[in-house]
Formats: C-alpha cells, sequence, structure tokens
C-alpha cells in the first residue's frame, strides 16, 4: 500500500504552513497568608496560517487531525 498523506488546512484559505507564535505574561494574584502580590509566568503558543494569518491553538489543530484520522480510517 502508499502513503497517503493528509494535512491539517487552515479553514479559511487552504494553506497547510503555518508558523509558531508565541506571547509572554505575568499572572499576579494574592495570597492568603499575605498583603504581597505573587507572579507566574505564562508563555503561550498559537500557530498563524502563513497565507492568510488566522491564528490556530494547538487544541484546534489537535482536534482537526483526529478528524483527518477519522475520516481516512472510515474510507479506507
Amino acid at each position: 500500500m502508499d502513503d497517503i498523506l493528509d494535512y491539517f488546512l487552515c479553514d479559511v484559505c487552504a494553506g497547510k504552513d503555518f508558523k509558531q507564535v508565541y506571547n509572554f505574561g505575568l499572572r499576579f494574584h494574592g495570597v492568603n497568608f499575605s498583603d504581597d502580590l505573587i507572579y507566574d509566568e505564562m508563555v503561550g503558543a498559537r500557530f498563524q496560517c502563513t497565507k492568510c494569518g488566522k491564528l490556530f491553538s494547538k487544541e484546534e489543530i489537535d482536534s482537526g487531525l483526529t478528524l483527518l484520522r477519522k475520516e481516512r480510517i472510515k474510507r479506507d
């Protein structure tokens, strides 16, 4: 059997190439034993279509790949 390649495609422009886009932030919150604020560093990653610029989360891409896998298994 030959290999079959299916790609996650952008739902706007059908592009298949993405670049990773990061954002960085701090989350401040209080604690009940002190009046001082503490913080956590946060790093978020999204994936941007290189053709139209639409952003996707990792969860959206994983969901799309799961759907591709299920459709391919049904056909074969």
